[in-house]
């Protein structure tokens, strides 16, 4: 049984990446359920093609062709929605009652919105969750951001180290820089090294030491984070 949901959530959020788990691998950890609901999501995850329409369809007969019951499937407009899918699941109670696990492909926050309003029922990830992405081309996505909780890119020329330099270097390069590449991977330029052309691009070269001086707030991401205030309405 099939059924398409239309989410009631408004507003832009950030691309979140994932990568699909190796089937193999979800055979081990479906090995004792011999039926599987399965939620995609129709936001992220069918922009990635890790967990849209076509992909859920792709995972419904490769399961069956194991021997796996699917009792049913639905790929919500937007997955991370808590309320959203506990009214849509409701609908669904049948379907997903009649499974012993439901296989999730969306991101983590999607999979524990899912494992939130299903108390009980056994809830699996098809999906590894790999970073907040900005768009380049079709079918590139780029990490820039690891959500830390203080941004200091302002201090950086609009670049962030924390992210986009794999030691998270934030007082200068390493001195591995090879050419403008990154000693740890030769194909990507060193992050310092686009830092420091745009400060001069800018006009800002000699500046450096001065922007660098404010240690950064790392308290500011422990975690778990939570944001609750009350929206305008209008």
């Amino acid at each position: 049984m099939r059924a398409r949901a239309t989410s009631t959530c408004e507003g832009v959020r950030a691309l979140i990446a994932t990568r699909s788990k190796e089937f193999e691998e979800l055979l081990k950890t479906l090995a004792d359920a011999g039926s599987v609901y399965i939620v995609g999501c129709g936001d992220c995850a069918t922009v990635l093609q890790t967990g849209g329409e076509y992909e859920v369809n792709e995972m419904t007969g490769k399961l069956q062709e194991q021997g796996k019951t699917v009792t049913g499937t639905i790929v919500p407009d937007v997955t991370c929605q808590i309320l959203d899918i506990k009214r849509l699941l409701r609908k669904q109670a049948d379907a997903v009652d009649a499974a012993d696990a439901v296989l999730v492909m969306a991101c983590g926050c999607g999979i524990q919105a899912v494992a939130e309003v299903l108390e009980g029922k056994r809830v699996v990830a098809g999906l590894d969750t790999v970073f907040a992405a900005d768009k380049g081309r079709a079918g590139e996505f780029y990490e820039y951001c690891s959500l830390c909780g203080d941004c200091v890119v302002d201090q950086y020329a609009g670049v962030c180290p924390v992210t986009r330099c794999p030691k998270g270097q934030l007082n200068g390069p390493c001195g591995g820089t090879d050419g403008g590449k990154c000693e740890v991977d030769s194909e990507k330029d060193c992050v310092w090294t686009l830092i420091y052309k745009r400060m001069e691009t800018a006009g800002d070269a000699d500046d450096v030491k001065h922007r660098l001086a404010n240690a950064k707030k790392w308290e500011k991401g422990t975690k778990p984070h939570s944001y609750v205030f009350e929206p305008r309405r209008g």
